[in-house]
């Protein structure tokens, strides 16, 4: 698991719920505004979604990774998940394109936070 700030809880669940596919794995209140929520796929990684809590925490949403593309989506479904994403509003800055590891996408999600769609080209 790994942790992703964001601006609020409940845009992030649903962008990664509505859009992405994820499900909700755990969602508690701590208390004082802060919640323990964390989204991810049934056999996949999992996402903290962390709300920012000061400035500087502000500061990064949307540029975690230095303009890198910092996470990676699989599907074993590509049009379908490229369907269903475009469909929720989601503007894919590069691709697809096949390359030698599968076929791949470049989108950024609601804060800026760039991913890949990645299909895997499966092992010979």
């Amino acid at each position: 698991m790994t942790a992703l700030v964001v601006p609020d809880y409940d845009e992030a669940i649903a962008f990664f719920t509505d859009a992405l596919g994820f499900v909700v794995a755990e969602d508690t209140d701590l208390g004082g505004g802060k919640r323990w929520v964390v989204v991810g796929g049934e056999n996949g990684a999992k996402l903290l979604l962390a709300k920012a809590a000061s400035d500087e925490q502000r500061s990064v949403i949307g540029n975690q990774t230095g303009g890198r593309v910092g996470w990676f989506l699989h599907t074993d479904n590509f049009a379908t998940a490229h369907d269903r994403m475009r469909a929720w509003g989601i503007e894919f800055t590069d691709g697809p394109r096949d390359e030698t590891y599968g076929k791949v996408a470049v989108f950024s999600d609601p804060w800026g936070n760039r991913w890949d769609l990645i299909e895997p080209r499966m092992a010979a």
